[in-house]
């Protein structure tokens, strides 16, 4: 019993250091996103600022260049992220089935054992009857 225990506290580590992976790229998710969006209103404002919208006109703000090339750059770690996190989320559902399945099997062992004992009792009090 004490090593299904054991196996048991395991699991429940593995399960919560896999859901903690899903919230941390959850969360760079979102901040990326976030960044990509505050780079919109600057390249906007600064189009504004400059009156030109066509980035290929010879007169295109530089630094609305660069924040399109860093909001691209986002967009694209975004899509990384995005693959990440499906798989950590099924790693996270596989860890959650292990740990059920565990949890189920130490229920079982601990009814099997209880059952046994009551078994006994009951032996013990006919004898002594």
């Amino acid at each position: 019993m004490k090593s299904r225990d054991a196996v048991i506290r395991l699991k429940r580590f593995e399960v919560e250091e896999k859901r903690r992976k899903v919230a941390d790229i959850e969360t760079m998710i979102a901040d990326f996103n976030n960044m990509a969006a505050d780079l919109d209103r600057q390249i906007a404002i600064e189009q504004e600022r400059a009156g030109i919208s066509d980035v290929n006109h010879y007169a295109y703000p530089t630094f609305a260049k660069a924040a399109i090339q860093r909001r691209n750059n986002l967009a694209a770690s975004t899509a990384d992220l995005e693959a990440r996190l499906a798989s950590a989320r099924a790693e996270l559902d596989e860890a959650n089935e292990d740990l059920k399945k565990s949890e189920l099997l130490e229920e079982r062992d601990a009814e099997r054992l209880r059952l046994e004992q009551v078994a006994e009792l009951e032996t013990a009090h006919r004898a002594a009857s």
